[in-house]
């Protein structure tokens, strides 16, 4: 045999399911949102999405032929990340905010921490939050219907009713992708049908997100009350699409678990208590953070003790 080959470190693991055939799915699964979301909202939702779908891995190979590192554009994830940001972007927004997202999600969040694999945050998400730390006014201009109004959630807070058929249609304000939950569980489905995505992740964190809701709101368990909370906002995109990537969410089963529900409680905390009628965002993004120790306290003990042979 010869002596020049060379085996990079164990575990070694075959599947038929590569690193683009995932995200091919992803940008499948997320098409019903984005179509719906581009006819609802019109041209300027088109163009923050073909911008941001487009400069993420342009971006990206600009960087890696920069610094001499190999050009990964080919497994898709950055049109995914680019995808996701456009879709968490109000209609309104300038094309310009899209290209910042895209720079701090691609180079500051994934590139500078060495790439795919090795971000401890979701690269859409943290880019979302970044803009709207840096314009908060633009990233909470909705649009409806050619009249800009408040979200369903914004109208809960202040005790206004909503429709919760339209919330579950799409006919509200909100960000491009976040507005059609029937759109988003078709494409939740897909997912979860093709195995690309643990239904324990999106599970545990709607469960324990209802759970609190119930509990700590001033509806308390109100039906009506609690659906449109589930309805509204990026719930639903958050759950399914954005908490279960898997650079950022625990490797264990149990760790999945107790993953989502820390973004459920997270998040109704972020919803209840706080002066932010959304917080999806953030609750991911902390839970990342809390990722390390999750698998550090869930990973199965080894037993029996190594030495030489």
């Amino acid at each position: 045999m010869s002596e020049n080959i060379k085996v990079s470190a164990s575990p070694h693991v075959r599947s038929s399911m590569s690193t683009s055939r995932i995200m091919f799915f992803v940008i499948i699964s997320l098409l019903p949102a984005t179509i719906y979301g581009i006819y609802q909202f019109g041209f300027n939702s088109a163009l923050l999405v073909a911008l941001c779908v487009g400069t993420c891995p342009l971006i990206e190979f600009v960087y890696e032929k920069l610094m001499k590192l190999p050009v990964t554009v080919g497994d898709l994830s950055a049109v995914v990340t680019g995808l996701l940001l456009a879709l968490n972007l109000p209609p309104t927004a300038p094309w310009w905010m899209g290209i910042i997202g895209c720079v701090f999600a691609i180079i500051i969040v994934k590139m500078l921490f060495g790439g795919l694999g090795q971000n401890f945050m979701n690269p859409a998400l943290a880019a979302r939050c970044f803009l709207v730390i840096c314009f908060t006014a633009r990233m909470t201009d909705f649009v409806y219907d050619g009249v800009t109004g408040a979200t369903p959630l914004a109208n809960l807070r202040e005790g206004t009713p909503v429709d919760i058929l339209d919330m579950f249609i799409g006919r509200i304000p909100g960000t491009i992708g976040e507005v059609s939950t029937v759109a988003l569980l078709a494409g939740a489905v897909f997912l979860i049908i093709a195995g690309v995505i643990d239904f324990r992740i999106p599970c545990a964190y709607l469960v324990s997100f209802v759970l609190f809701m119930g509990l700590f709101s001033q509806a308390g368990w109100n039906i009506e009350y609690i659906t449109a909370q589930i309805c509204g906002g990026g719930l639903i995109l958050g759950a399914f699409f954005m908490a279960t990537d898997y650079v950022t969410s625990p490797i264990t089963k149990t760790g999945r678990i107790i993953f989502g529900v820390c973004c459920g409680l997270l998040t109704g905390m972020f919803r209840v208590f706080s002066s932010s009628a959304e917080g999806v965002s953030y609750a991911i993004i902390i839970s990342n953070l809390l990722v390390p120790l999750i698998e550090r306290i869930t990973v199965p003990k080894c037993f029996g003790k190594g030495g030489e042979i």
